[in-house]
């Protein structure tokens, strides 16, 4: 059965635009990104600051990949002014995989993005999007990036057994986003783009499917981003058997929409570095126009960022981006 946000992107005349940036609106608070992943009520006010400003139609929670890793026991580097990193690896060897602990949804700083998205729910603004990572690139975090990729060649069934209990625990997460009343979740699955297809489906769909098969409901909506993925990794990135796909710079979206059922909702793909924080309101306005005119004969798409924009875009940058989604025709 179609969930209620991809009905209301078929339906609608015009484009929805939703693009991953909470951390820009502290250009709006004055508060910084520490603050904003360790205290609910700045990160809401960012959001709600972004809402005020561009009348935005959803509300996202920040996009902090290091939160759940953190659970696990990995090292975190904690800055002002830059999103947290994991520090190292947390596990290496199977005995040490075996012995990772079975953190709970609201452990450590998940706790931060529940209680945003319950006071965003609360708020009542607009539909509220939670935002997590995913299996794959939650066990690369745990275990090592390139060492990850390679297990999956030399040691697969030890990377099988950390992708179980990795999704597990975010089945958990994602289900207690729902719990707030939350309309969805944007799962970040940016590890994945680095393995090959067959890869892909392996250690990356199979598992988002065991959580959206979990969680996923008419009005709670499994958004899954790779902004890695390129076009030849689509069908296997379609296996995972979510309805809505956020991509990055590297896929042809028009294309991808060419080969998608009608049903299937993509979005994306501005640069978030190279169009919204490090280019003027005139080459926004340029990127974001182009793209629109570029899929302009598909109704199953959103317009967004490729990626999470990052802290200190202009914000008259996002005013170029709103503008030209809104007079487009």
């Amino acid at each position: 059965m179609p969930t209620h946000f991809a009905n209301n992107i078929l339906d609608r005349p015009d484009r929805f635009a939703m693009p991953i940036g909470v951390y820009a609106g502290l250009e709006l608070t004055g508060a910084n990104v520490r603050q904003a992943v360790t205290e609910a009520q700045a990160q809401t006010d960012a959001v709600l600051a972004l809402h005020e400003r561009f009348h935005t139609e959803a509300l996202l929670t920040a996009m902090d990949l290091s939160a759940e890793a953190e659970t696990f026991g990995c090292d975190i580097r904690m800055e002002d002014d830059d999103i947290p990193t994991v520090i190292g690896r947390r596990a290496a060897t199977a005995a040490e995989v075996a012995a990772l602990p079975d953190p709970l949804p609201g452990d450590l700083r998940t706790a931060v993005h529940l209680e945003t998205a319950r006071r965003l729910v609360e708020s009542g603004k607009a539909p509220v999007f939670g935002g997590c990572i995913g299996p794959f690139s939650l066990a690369g975090r745990i275990f090592g990036v390139s060492e990850a990729l390679e297990a999956t060649v030399l040691e697969p069934e030890l990377v099988l057994t950390l992708l179980q209990k990795v999704t597990c625990f975010l089945s958990g997460y994602v289900g207690a986003f729902r719990e707030t009343g939350a309309a969805g979740v944007i799962m970040a699955e940016p590890a994945a783009g680095l393995l090959s297809p067959r890869g892909l489906a392996r250690f990356s769909a199979a598992f988002v499917k065991q959580i959206v098969e979990a969680v996923q409901m008419p009005d709670f909506v499994i958004i899954l981003h790779n902004c890695g993925a390129k076009l030849a990794h689509l069908p296997k990135v379609l296996e995972s058997g979510a309805e809505v796909y956020h991509f990055g710079a590297p896929m042809d979206l028009p294309a991808a929409l060419a080969q998608v059922d009608g049903g299937v909702i993509l979005g994306g793909n501005l640069d978030p570095t190279a169009v919204f924080h490090s280019g003027t309101p005139e080459q926004v306005h340029r990127q974001t126009q182009e793209l629109l005119e570029a899929v302009r004969a598909y109704p199953n798409f959103f317009i967004s960022s490729g990626c999470d924009i990052p802290p200190g875009t202009p914000i008259a940058n996002l005013d170029a981006f709103y503008r030209t989604v809104r007079d487009f025709r």
